[in-house]
């Protein structure tokens, strides 16, 4: 049975595998498996957003959507001391090993890992971060982007990665025309950082 790194429930038999790299000066060591995405290394977008995107300058709330096996929740965490990071996939092998690389940092008390369902409906946040799916198609894109977004505090940020091929500059065309503020902050290695923030015309936020 072939797997999507966007299975609920992947297919394949779990094979344990260990991903290092390091980012901010700091070596992470995580835990890694077939059956979700890009489960053998650092994907090239991933590393991309994690050094071109700035960290976040004091403690908040932030999301990573779309977590996989937690790189970015695991940085996030571990930089930004006092911060509370939702990790957020529909895939249940890789939410369990966020879990499991949260707790080896010693961060678990303040990561919390669930998949989207399970995120308070009034929750906000004053960060996203992201490596979205663009292979689940553009809809399926454009829908899910519209749910988180309106989650971002009045003055919070979405720091996206996006392939420059896999159509980085159709979506942030898309992004404004949606009335939201959407800037490149980088290029690098093939992929575009975008940087989201409300506009005048951006949807409201969950209270509306």
């Amino acid at each position: 049975m072939s797997d999507h790194y966007f299975s609920v429930e992947p297919g394949s038999k779990a094979t344990p595998r260990t991903v290092e790299f390091t980012v901010h000066g700091r070596a992470y060591s995580l835990s890694s498996s077939t059956g979700i995405f890009s489960g053998d290394r650092l994907d090239l977008g991933t590393s991309v957003l994690l050094r071109e995107a700035p960290l976040p300058s004091g403690p908040g709330t932030f999301l990573d959507l779309g977590c996989g096996y937690g790189p970015i929740a695991s940085v996030l965490a571990t930089q930004v001391p006092g911060s509370t990071v939702w990790a957020v996939d529909v895939n249940s092998r890789a939410l369990d090993l966020t879990r499991e690389n949260a707790a080896r940092l010693q961060v678990a008390d303040r990561v919390r890992v669930a998949p989207p369902e399970r995120v308070p409906d009034d929750l906000r946040f004053d960060e996203i971060w992201s490596n979205p799916p663009i292979r689940i198609g553009k809809p399926a894109l454009h829908g899910l982007l519209e749910q988180w977004l309106r989650r971002l505090s009045p003055n919070g940020v979405a720091w996206l990665v996006v392939g420059r091929n896999l159509g980085a500059d159709s979506l942030q065309r898309w992004l404004v025309e949606q009335g939201w503020r959407c800037d490149r902050q980088a290029s690098a290695k093939g992929f575009r950082v975008l940087a989201v923030r409300r506009g005048q015309d951006s949807p409201g936020s969950v209270e509306d």
